[in-house]
């Protein structure tokens, strides 16, 4: 079905990364960066070009389309959806991809910072990738792959589709968004114009993995209030609001419910952001867990390590400010089982085992399900992901492409 196709994800890719499309965190502009709508022009322009006659980028930088049915048959409508923007954890700009051919198994040194070195010990899943090709930075930047090789899968996807008619397939919407970095990927979606019934996200790591679980996720901003007078008179008085924070970040627990103490299905508390000064001082925290109900239970227990800091400062005061971020997308999709089901029987369709495991994070699929379109995530190859160590398999990227291909001909086939 494949032998005689040629690929152009990794073209595609190669072109993207090098694209600065890094989002925001403190921006209140949507998208949080202008400069992610230059992917979003590239890509709509793309499309329009392959045929697809209404591709476009809104003004908030989504970019939609639609890929016809060509089949008598009423198919429900699904969409495949990945995201533009890359992480602020790591620069996005002037990247310099790498194609490291016929990897041979060994360390991979990156060349524009020699402390830079992808290792099998490190990065366990390129022990898999011995004779395929490698993509990295050149180890001054991240990559992009998260989630530009998703991106890259889709249009190498869309573009098979439209040049072999012969596969039957319903109406396939095609969704590239903004700022899902920054926990708003989907805050501006336009899900009439959308139109879609059942998605998936390309945005997972290893080949054939389907996730269908990810964390429920708030974030927390405590504001420490504490009292100020001049330090020359401030005997007896002066309650140091900064001093308090950090008591209360040094309470928080060392053995347990922290990033680099938890794994699996374990949650955590993590204090991402301290600021102010000694009148008031904010600290931020993101608080994760796979049942919703835990989040409130960690969220009770920072309390408690608060109220314990505060204790000793009597006309101190504090504020805890909840916002909720996403959920589990698994109490979504347990309703609609199948939806996850005909992506395993694409999977294996494409000659790959069914890696079924859950997100320690969280994907665009997350809000998705919640507003009404069920969507689990696919991998797209990605690795060592936020990092100047992150990188791709060309040979993964183009079993997602086939991935894809194989959804949209079971969907026609089950219609």
């Amino acid at each position: 079905m494949f032998k005689d196709y040629s690929f152009s994800c990794s073209e595609r890719f190669l072109k993207y990364v090098k694209v600065d499309t890094q989002s925001d965190p403190d921006s209140k502009s949507y998208p949080s960066t202008e400069k992610q709508k230059d992917l979003g022009r590239i890509l709509a322009a793309e499309l329009l070009e392959m045929g697809i006659k209404d591709a476009h980028m809104d003004d908030f930088g989504y970019v939609y389309g639609t890929l016809e049915s060509n089949t008598d048959k009423i198919v429900p409508v699904i969409c495949f959806c990945s995201h533009m923007d890359t992480s602020p954890d790591c620069s996005g700009k002037n990247v310099k991809p790498i194609m490291h051919n016929n990897y041979d198994g060994g360390s991979i040194e990156l060349p524009g910072d020699k402390n830079e070195v992808l290792t099998p010990e490190v990065h366990a899943a390129l022990k898999s990738q011995i004779g395929n090709d490698i993509i990295t930075s050149d180890g001054t930047t991240l990559l992009g792959a998260d989630n530009k090789a998703g991106v890259a899968e889709i249009m190498d996807a869309v573009n098979y589709l439209i040049n072999h008619p012969e596969i039957k397939h319903g109406t396939v919407k095609i969704l590239f968004t903004p700022d899902e970095e920054v926990g708003r990927g989907v805050d501006k979606l336009d899900m009439k114009k959308l139109g879609a019934q059942y998605g998936y996200t390309m945005d997972g790591d290893v080949a054939g993995c389907i996730e269908d679980e990810t964390f429920s996720a708030d974030s927390v901003l405590v504001r420490i209030n504490g009292v100020i007078t001049h330090p020359g008179s401030a005997y007896g008085k002066m309650e140091n609001a900064i001093k308090i924070a950090g008591e209360i970040l040094a309470n928080l627990p060392k053995d347990s419910l922290s990033p680099e103490t938890t794994k699996d299905k374990e949650g955590f508390i993590h204090p991402v952001q301290v600021s102010g000064g000694a009148e008031r001082t904010e600290i931020r925290f993101i608080i994760r867990d796979f049942i919703t109900a835990g989040l409130t239970d960690k969220e009770n227990t920072l309390k408690g390590i608060i109220e314990n800091a505060l204790s000793s400062y009597k006309n101190s005061s504090y504020d805890f400010i909840v916002e909720e971020y996403y959920r589990n997308m698994k109490e979504v999709l347990d309703t609609v089982p199948f939806v996850t089901e005909y992506a395993i029987e694409a999977i294996k369709r494409a000659g790959l085992k069914p890696v079924h495991k859950q997100v320690r994070g969280g994907t665009d699929g997350s809000r998705l399900s919640f507003m009404g379109l069920p969507s689990p995530n696919v991998f797209a190859g990605e690795h060592g992901i936020h990092s100047k160590q992150e990188w791709v398999s060309v040979q993964d990227m183009q079993k997602a492409v086939e991935t894809i291909v194989h959804l949209c001909m079971i969907w026609e086939e089950k219609a």
